[in-house]
């Protein structure tokens, strides 16, 4: 069985860009490839990795729909073969990993259809993978669904704030009130200027009991990446962020 990674955090603390520069560590680890999961309806995990996503799992169910409508259904297919043509089709297969994008559906309507394509895929195709990595909207509705089987290492990503701290504290309370029991579940505080967290934010750290496994430094480099719509988890690995990120992977064995 794969290695399962969760990722979770608030939006706007550098979660994505964590999880993109983490698959870039496992990639270059040789390891065996990796599939990543973007599991956020807002996904841009893409942009972070570079690479073109030419559909994703909300738009080919936006697809279906149509051609159920209009009739257009191949000749000698069934809807569920369709489906299952389609939904396959899914599978961004590059060098050193392969990634599933949700997507979002249009209008109004749950995700409740896409999600569970999502599980079924994943289940599919995980066990042929070294690695999984799960990049996860603010809420946890993913994993509490079960579209990871079983996570191994939940990452919580929050940024060098107070308010910060106190919503990944919500997140990690969230995460024992369903019993889901990862190996291993800490945090990473992101955007730390040099890297040094103030005392107020050790002490909210302390009071929510939550396993600091590292600090990201603050860098000018992601910055540009982020103004320039550049991919950031192509920087170089001589990158402060980088450096430090590969530090707490090496320290938690991965």
């Amino acid at each position: 069985m794969p290695h399962t990674i969760a990722v979770a955090g608030k939006g706007g603390v550098g979660k994505t860009t964590t999880c993109g520069m983490l698959i870039d560590y496992l990639c270059k680890k040789n390891q065996g490839p990796v599939l990543v999961v973007d599991a956020d309806a807002n996904s841009n995990l893409n942009e972070v990795l570079g690479v073109e996503v030419e559909t994703s799992l909300g738009a080919i169910r936006e697809e279906m729909a149509q051609a159920e409508l209009k009739g257009s259904i191949p000749a000698g297919m069934t809807k569920a073969d369709y489906a299952n043509f389609k939904f396959n089709s899914a599978l961004i297969e590059e060098d050193d990993f392969d990634m599933l994008v949700m997507g979002r559906t249009q209008g109004k309507g749950c995700y409740c259809y896409v999600n569970g394509v999502l599980k079924t895929l994943v289940d599919k195709y995980a066990k042929n993978y070294g690695y999984v990595v799960m990049d996860n909207e603010a809420g946890l509705e993913h994993v509490a669904r079960g579209t990871l089987p079983h996570v191994d290492t939940m990452l919580l990503i929050s940024d060098c704030s107070r308010r910060g701290i106190q919503a990944v504290a919500r997140v990690a309370e969230m995460i024992q009130e369903m019993e889901l029991k990862p190996g291993c579940m800490g945090l990473i505080v992101n955007r730390a200027p040099g890297g040094v967290l103030d005392d107020g934010v050790k002490a909210e750290i302390e009071k929510h009991g939550l396993n600091l496994l590292g600090v990201l430094p603050q860098d000018e480099g992601v910055y540009r990446c982020d103004c320039n719509g550049e991919p950031s988890a192509k920087l170089p690995d001589s990158n402060p962020v980088k450096v430090a990120l590969k530090g707490i992977m090496q320290s938690m064995g991965l």
